[in-house]
């Protein structure tokens, strides 16, 4: 009798309570771990990485896990022709994540580009997967569906590798990631389990660390974005703030309630305001009550400035001192060079390839 076939709703149902454990185990042994996470440098952190990946990282390191995080530069050219003001933008995603918590003397920052030894991992796991295999891939399908015609490069259909070398490069043993983005991390443990059983033992099989990450939407009432400017960025000023939230779409109705499916937009910004407050959002909404629109989005408006006051303070400071982003860069990198050469360094005495 053949084994029943896994639906996605099973495989997620896995991953949940697999990661439940997780969460047990990191509680009673957090030094046991370590974590790779990391963001592609395309624009300013909003409040959507902030309540869906920063504060869990800010969460793991207070706990005592070994986070990387990875500036993923080389990615930035997957779907455009030029990576604009690099430099800056780099800058700008760290001075975000200091601000937000995270701590260089326990985390550690590194960019693609300056770890030679992670990208040449690509080329021995290129040939561990097929192109179809790359073609199913979820990002990758949704690329292909988005070009509008634009050819698609070579680099992102490689990008979920590319992936899969960032996180085995370093030995990490967990991932944080949505759901959405289980396949990725399935690639990542397909490609460890073809590289041992063809050339013998080297890696480990790394799980996902699922978080409850809230879906905010932007002023538009699409998912908050970068790329949509619909966003709400850390760094932006408390005028700049309220002026977006003033022109959030909302409905007509008076009273507030937060009901998602029936009124996307307002709950979206109840929500918002929620996070911000540390408060249920049915008590945020009931609390403004039928002031409408316009009380909602001051209340929202007061909520998210009340939030990011501090943050931004000490953004402002640590901006005052870019050498000190550019040192820990050094740094991090560094440390990420010397993970990934002994890493590389395996990889080439199991396929034979030491000279």
């Amino acid at each position: 009798m053949s084994a029943p076939t896994l639906t996605g709703d099973d495989t997620f149902a896995r991953a949940v309570a697999r990661s439940a454990e997780l969460e047990r185990e990191i509680a009673v042994a957090p030094e046991r771990f370590r974590v790779l996470t990391g963001d592609r440098p395309t624009g300013p952190l909003h409040l959507g990485h902030y309540f869906g990946t920063l504060l869990n990282r800010v969460r793991l390191q207070r706990a005592g896990v070994d986070v990387l995080v990875l500036v993923a530069d080389y990615q930035v050219i997957t779907d455009r022709d030029a990576a604009g003001d690099l430099p800056a933008t780099v800058t700008g995603l760290v001075l975000d994540q200091l601000a937000a918590g995270l701590d260089p003397g326990r985390t550690t920052f590194f960019c693609h580009s300056a770890v030679p030894a992670l990208n040449q991992l690509l080329l021995p796991f290129l040939s561990l997967v097929s192109v179809a295999e790359l073609q199913r891939n979820p990002t990758v399908k949704a690329e292909t569906q988005a070009t509008g015609g634009r050819p698609m490069s070579g680099l992102m259909l490689t990008y979920p590798v590319h992936q899969v070398a960032d996180i085995l490069f370093c030995g990490a043993d967990l991932v944080p990631v949505g759901r959405d983005q289980l396949p990725h991390l399935e690639l990542t443990r397909t490609i460890a389990r073809r590289f041992d059983q063809r050339y013998g033992p080297v890696f480990g099989q790394p799980e996902a660390l699922l978080s409850p990450a809230p879906l905010l939407l932007g002023t538009d009432g699409a998912k908050m974005s970068k790329s949509r400017g619909n966003a709400i960025a850390l760094r932006d000023d408390e005028d700049t703030t309220a002026r977006l939230l003033r022109r959030a779409v909302t409905d007509a109705e008076r009273t507030i309630t937060y009901e998602p499916q029936r009124r996307p937009e307002v709950s979206g910004l109840v929500l918002l305001g929620a996070l911000c407050r540390d408060e249920d959002p049915v008590a945020f909404a009931d609390a403004i009550g039928d002031r409408g629109a316009a009380g909602l989005k001051a209340a929202v408006t007061e909520a998210v400035n009340e939030r990011l006051r501090p943050l931004r303070a000490r953004r402002a400071g640590l901006a005052a001192d870019p050498a000190g982003v550019r040192d820990l860069l050094r740094r991090g990198n560094a440390r990420a060079g010397e993970l990934a050469g002994a890493t590389l360094d395996r990889v080439r005495e199991a396929m034979g390839m030491r000279w």
